[in-house]
């Protein structure tokens, strides 16, 4: 996190990835980037992948972020909750490294007394509703998701509700794989209207292999050619930029 920015990447898949890069690697570079990956996996009553549920726990804990397993029908309300959990976390942790410089390396917010610990609190809680936030959305459309796909639609809506409530600025944007021609597709550039997803949902397509490290790779692309862009509209280095 710098200069009032959250930066998240929302990963949304229910198999193993078999394809490109170690996702959990992909995610460890995120994360020394100040990029927090967050896994949720999309499992029905009747699919069981160990291999799969330790990726997402792998790719997560690598990531510096939150990973949680649900059910399809409880999908909106987890999107929800584990984009803003993981904000809370991320602010905590920052506010306990200023904590750290200033009370000692061997306290926390947590040695603080109840009523300073409460202020703390309050500041965090302050925060996830000021602090502008960056969410890069990567869906995994392999054939698996194929009947998933309609609740994801729903629950990225709801999340665009939750998120639009805030006062601070929401910018996201999309991208699915595998792709229809490569291994992931660009659906939704970065806006602050998540709810033009509608829009773009019905390209989808499902099937195919899962590339879910060049996924988190390309995202973390997206991340730098917004920062590159910052930097050339206040008039520092200049970038050309592309689009793969």
């Amino acid at each position: 996190m710098s200069k009032g920015h959250l930066k998240q990447i929302l990963l949304i898949t229910d198999g193993c990835s078999n394809q490109g890069e170690d996702p959990a690697a992909m995610a460890a570079l995120a994360k020394e980037q100040g990029i927090t990956v967050n896994v949720i996996g999309v499992l029905n009553n009747d699919e069981t992948s160990d291999g799969g549920l330790r990726e997402i726990e792998d790719i997560a804990l690598a990531g510096g972020g939150i990973s949680q397993i649900v059910q399809t029908k409880q999908l909106s309300q987890t999107v929800q909750m584990v984009t803003r959990q993981a904000m809370t976390e991320t602010i905590k942790g920052v506010i306990n490294q200023e904590l750290q410089s200033i009370l000692g390396e061997n306290e926390s917010m947590e040695d603080l007394p109840p009523e300073k610990r409460g202020q703390v609190m309050e500041v965090v809680d302050d925060l996830g509703e000021t602090i502008d936030l960056e969410v890069c959305i990567l869906i995994d459309t392999s054939a698996s998701m194929e009947k998933k796909l309609p609740t994801v639609h729903e629950a990225l809506l709801d999340l665009s509700v939750s998120l639009n409530s805030r006062m601070g600025s929401n910018q996201f944007c999309l991208y699915t794989f595998p792709g229809k021609r490569k291994p992931i597709d660009k659906l939704m550039s970065w806006t602050p209207k998540i709810e033009s997803i509608s829009r773009v949902f019905s390209k989808l397509a499902s099937g195919g292999i899962t590339p879910t490290g060049p996924a988190i790779k390309e995202a973390l692309n997206a991340f730098n050619k917004r920062t590159r862009r910052g930097m050339l509209e206040y008039g520092e280095t200049a970038y050309e930029e592309t689009d793969y």
